[in-house]
């Protein structure tokens, strides 16, 4: 920091130096009009390569940067003011044509003083808050670039709002401007005949600024709810695509927060930033052109005011803000202290603490009163400063504006125009600080939903098999699995082998933990395995077409998962279309007829099915389960809430047409009749075989048998 301040200081002393030389040696060589327009740009122009070089030579990284800014600054503000000067000028007076007088003060002082206080803003006071490092730059803005590129189906949208937009800023900078007109006419300075038609142009300009930004607003609100469509859209779709450990890793709640809040957040800061900072951009370049026609001086001294005022904001931001947290922090320790207090009373009773608890409490107080002391402090000072700030570029307006009036330089409608802009001027430079404050500070949000947006499935893709006739023979061949939450070294499967034949049912058994749901999962293909394939009809489940897969293979649970809405939505939940007809047969194999006569088939089941009982809920999931027709069933305990007569009917409907059937069951009796049982045990196949042979061997099924499955149990 010292460094870059004492180059800063060199390079200003520079610059003195070879203004004051080039001004001499325009003087000595009697060069026509030294101080003309013309020579001021020679001037300039002449300087920035030598005060370039000596940059690159003395300054290295972010010091360089920065004073390579400030020389530019340096050398092009005086040649653009004399410019601003000579254009506002009445071209009848001398002054328009003979360019800025050959002043020392002004060469020498101003165009440092006022180059480094702009300089000094604009790195500390605009940009400061919002700073990145070079990467963070080029990475937000390529962010912000990729959002802008959703708004192209927009294009039209966009187009017809930024042109309400601008006209409604151009009639916005007219009405002071005919406001002073106005003013100058009721004070008989004009001719009165022309009152009405100035009256008409104001009314003109006021309408039309209303009618164009309500045009806008409305404009830019149906853009803005369209992105918002868009981008939810696709990225549910996204969030769809994800395999199931994405979702075990990420909790449905902060993805419907992502989702949700985070997409409009995203959409709604950029857009209506976006709009906000292209309005103020053209409004103050609108209003300082303006305040430069009625009059410069007061425009050099409104330019004062706006860098000095933002840069006391931006001080009192930074020590606000640290201030605040030790609020916070003050607050959170009180809380915390009182709550430890009251709620541990009887131990303070105990040990007569009382008076100790009280003196602990009244210095957190204590020092909670010297922070919001301190803060009060500075929001004073602030507002002084502010104020006197104010008050003294004021009075310096209104001396210059007094000595403009009586040389008739100035009119009193032209100076009340002028104060009507200035107000806005200042407001305008605020919102563009804050507009690039926020949209930087939503760079985190925009990043994380374009990551879930880029994520691609960690899992094989689906292919095109789709066979008329699938047998249903299942083959699992050393199969290993574990779950992305557990180390890799401590599998959930290990090299498990087993064979599911068509027309037969198989049961797997085994202790909690066995390994018998994360079977079942695979089978779905909710997860992958990490080794070995799982085969259907001697093909590998993601050769088929996902729909193809899960149409033919179905799953009931225990606790089937209903979502809200009709029977009839849950029931053909994933089917393009199901006859009545044939969900009542279906019910009625498995004596489930009563109960779907009983409700309407466009009944509400409440959320989640909430309005069923869980009896209810199981035929449901069967009936979902046949309707589709599938090859394959999977049952994980799926009958353990329907009634006997139920139970008795659901087997021999599930294992005809020579079905594929894999149970997860706790039941004797399922077991038992089961045509092919394996029993897992710690992630492996431990014993397989029927039911007797099972409990010959006297091993590892006959002990769990003996336990789990007594009917005393």
């Amino acid at each position: 920091m010292r460094e870059g301040a004492a180059c800063g200081l060199f390079i200003v002393l520079l610059d003195a130096v070879l203004s004051l030389a080039l001004w001499a040696g325009l003087v000595l060589l009697e060069f026509p009009g030294p101080g003309g327009l013309a020579g001021v740009w020679a001037s300039g122009a002449a300087k920035w390569p030598v005060l370039h070089v000596v940059t690159s030579a003395l300054t290295d990284g972010e010091h360089r940067s920065v004073l390579r800014r400030f020389v530019a600054l340096l050398c092009l503000l005086p040649p653009v003011f004399v410019s601003g000067r000579v254009l506002v000028a009445n071209p009848s007076s001398p002054e328009a044509h003979a360019g800025p007088s050959p002043d020392l003060i002004v060469l020498l002082l101003l165009a440092p003083v006022s180059s480094s206080l702009a300089c000094a803003v604009w790195e500390k006071g605009l940009c400061g808050n919002g700073k990145l490092k070079d990467g963070d730059q080029a990475n937000a803005r390529q962010l912000l670039m990729r959002l802008v590129k959703y708004f192209r189906p927009d294009t039209l949208y966009l187009i017809a709002a930024f042109s309400f937009l601008i006209l409604g800023v151009i009639c916005d900078t007219f009405i002071p401007l005919y406001q002073g007109k106005v003013i100058d006419m009721l004070r008989g300075q004009v001719l009165q005949n022309g009152f009405c038609f100035a009256v008409g142009q104001l009314a003109l300009v006021s309408l039309g600024s209303a009618l164009f930004s309500g045009m806008r607003g409305g404009i830019f609100m149906c853009s803005l709810a369209r992105l918002n469509k868009r981008l939810k859209h696709l990225l549910f779709h996204t969030l769809l695509q994800q395999e199931v450990n994405f979702f075990d890793e990420n909790k449905p709640g902060r993805l419907s927060s992502r989702l949700h809040s985070d997409v409009e957040r995203m959409g709604r800061t950029v857009a209506l930033n976006a709009n906000a900072l292209v309005r103020s951009s053209v409004k103050t370049c609108l209003m300082l052109g303006m305040m430069l026609q009625l009059s410069w001086q007061l425009t050099m001294l409104t330019c004062i005011e706006i860098p000095l005022l933002a840069t006391l904001q931006n001080k009192y931001s930074a020590v606000s803000k640290e201030l605040k947290d030790q609020i916070q922090d003050c607050h959170a320790r009180n809380k915390e202290l009182a709550s430890q207090t009251l709620g541990g009373i009887r131990t303070v009773r105990s040990f007569r603490a009382e008076r100790e608890e009280a003196r602990r409490y009244n210095e957190a107080l204590d020092q909670m009163c010297a922070v919001k002391r301190r803060s009060g402090i500075y929001s004073s000072v602030f507002c002084v400063l502010r104020r006197l700030v104010r008050v003294a570029i004021k009075i310096l307006m209104l001396l210059q504006a007094r000595s403009l009036i009586s040389s008739g330089r100035l009119s009193i409608g032209s100076l009340v125009s002028f104060f009507l802009y200035q107000k806005p001027m200042s407001n305008n430079i605020k919102e563009i600080s804050y507009c690039y404050r926020e949209t930087v500070s939503m760079e985190g949000v925009i990043s994380k939903v374009f990551s879930y947006l880029d994520r691609k499935p960690r899992c094989q893709e689906a292919g095109d098999l789709a066979p008329e006739k699938l047998r249903g023979r299942i083959l699992f061949e050393n199969v290993t699995f574990s779950y992305a939450s557990t180390p890799q070294d401590t599998p959930v499967l290990k090299s498990v082998s087993m064979e599911l034949q068509p027309g037969k049912m198989t049961a797997l058994v085994g202790p909690s933990g066995s390994g018998k749901t994360s079977c079942v999962s695979l089978l779905k293909r909710l997860y992958e395995p990490q080794g070995g394939r799982i085969l259907l009809d001697g093909e590998p489940l993601h050769h088929y077409q996902h729909k193809y897969l899960h149409q033919k293979m179905a799953l009931v649970s225990q606790n089937p998962e209903l979502f809200s809405g009709s029977l009839r939505y849950n029931i053909e939940y994933g089917l393009r279309e199901r006859s009545i007809e044939r969900v009542k047969e279906v019910a009625k194999k498995i004596h489930a007829d009563k109960f779907i006569s009983e409700l309407e088939y466009d009944t509400d089941v409440g959320e989640c099915g909430g309005k069923l009982s869980d009896g209810a809920k199981q035929c449901i999931a069967i009936i979902r389960a046949l309707v589709r027709e599938p090859q394959v069933v999977v049952l994980d305990e799926a009958t353990s809430k329907l009634d006997i007569e139920a139970q008795h009917a659901v087997l021999p409907e599930i294992l005809s047409r020579g079905r594929t059937v894999l149970v997860v069951a706790h039941q004797l009796k399922t077991v038992e009749t089961a045509d092919h049982i394996v029993f897992l045990e710690d992630g492996r196949v431990v014993e397989e075989g029927t039911d007797e042979e099972l409990m010959a061997k006297r091993g590892r099924y006959h002990r769990l048998k003996e336990e789990l499955f007594s009917p005393h149990s």
